[in-house]
């Protein structure tokens, strides 16, 4: 496995060519590799950024359309099919159950976070800057606060979210040691995507950053504001990348080039190479996974799976494990008693 960890403080961004959305990324994860993480310096910027080149010669797909709720097969996302890797009995209690989970301090920073970096490349290149990125906090959280209550009523007062935005702030200011904004034109953000397999089970979920280079190789971005996974856990946290280019090579027919895992809060970078090999692993992967699901179903046996990861879970309450008891299961019909439409996380 190709494994690249940048320090806090590396400045990897000329691996990102002026001009250009995303670059032939085996060569420049190789330079990097060779540089001890620093590849040699490019020329500054000239201003505005060209439209990004087409893939292939053609405008790239329009993103899919978000699905409505009728029942068009089962689907499955990849945070839900970590959470039944994680624990049957989690995913149970979130797709059949839908048991209401009240929102952390920590998933806002990421929820915030997320946003602005969406939001930081509708700005003209040469604007996408720290002070801009910081200049959008406020605005953004406004707009998810207002959206969602919940996340609003995690601050008592106006003392306690300034501690936090400031958080949320070093969070963003870690993003610019790890690349330059103002050399990307991502081709997609926050891209919905959904393709079905042979099977009929349909697989989805949202795609933080799309990068198409002009040779036409695909990256998948996806920012994360949590700690970085330890080495002997980097195959599960590369699952959902995997997840993601199995669909991308599904839509497109094509073997994104490169995986890039970017854990902001610590300025380290995972990327990963994948094969057409490891890809029809993880479909055969998701697959098993889905007949499991399925007769758990069938079954009703929801089995809990303790781990030190209880400790963060919110139903505890309803856990055998913990001298709780679940909830009946729904009578059978419709989605959240057939399993078959879990949420559309990402």
């Amino acid at each position: 496995m190709l494994r690249a960890l940048l320090a806090q403080g590396d400045d990897p961004r000329p691996e990102i060519r002026a001009n250009v959305g995303a670059v032939p990324y085996g060569v420049a994860v190789e330079t990097v590799l060779a540089s001890g993480g620093r590849p040699p310096q490019t020329p500054p910027l000239g201003g505005n950024l060209p439209p990004e080149p087409p893939l292939g010669g053609t405008q790239p797909p329009e993103p899919a359309s978000e699905p409505s709720r009728e029942d068009r097969g089962p689907a499955l996302s990849p945070s839900r099919a970590a959470d039944f890797m994680t624990c049957p009995l989690l995913y149970r209690f979130r797709v059949i159950d839908r048991l209401p989970e009240p929102p952390s301090t920590a998933m806002a920073r990421g929820t915030l976070v997320h946003a602005v970096l969406e939001r930081l490349f509708d700005l003209p290149a040469a604007d996408r800057t720290p002070q801009a990125a910081r200049a959008l906090e406020n605005p953004e959280w406004d707009r998810l606060a207002t959206a969602e209550p919940d996340l609003a009523a995690l601050f008592p007062d106006d003392a306690e979210r300034a501690e936090w935005l400031q958080s949320a702030t070093a969070t963003l200011d870690a993003y610019f040691t790890l690349e330059d904004p103002r050399r990307l034109e991502p081709a997609e953000r926050e891209s919905y995507v959904e393709t079905t397999l042979d099977s009929g089970l349909r697989l989805r979920g949202y795609i933080d950053r799309l990068d198409v280079a002009p040779s036409g190789d695909i990256r998948i971005v996806d920012y994360k504001t949590g700690r970085a996974p330890r080495e002997a856990y980097e195959a599960s946290a590369l699952f959902q990348m995997k997840f993601y280019a199995l669909v991308i090579w599904r839509l497109r027919g094509q073997v994104p080039r490169l995986l890039q895992l970017m854990y902001l809060a610590e300025g380290e970078v995972l990327r990963y190479a994948p094969e057409a090999s490891d890809l029809l692993a993880t479909e055969r992967k998701v697959t098993a996974l889905w007949q499991a699901i399925e007769r758990a179903r069938a079954t009703g046996d929801w089995r809990p799976r303790p781990s030190r990861l209880c400790e963060w879970c919110n139903h505890k309450a309803f856990c055998p494990e913990f001298g709780g008891t679940p909830p009946p299961l729904p009578p059978e019909g419709g989605h959240a008693a057939s399993g078959q439409q879990d949420d559309e996380e990402s």
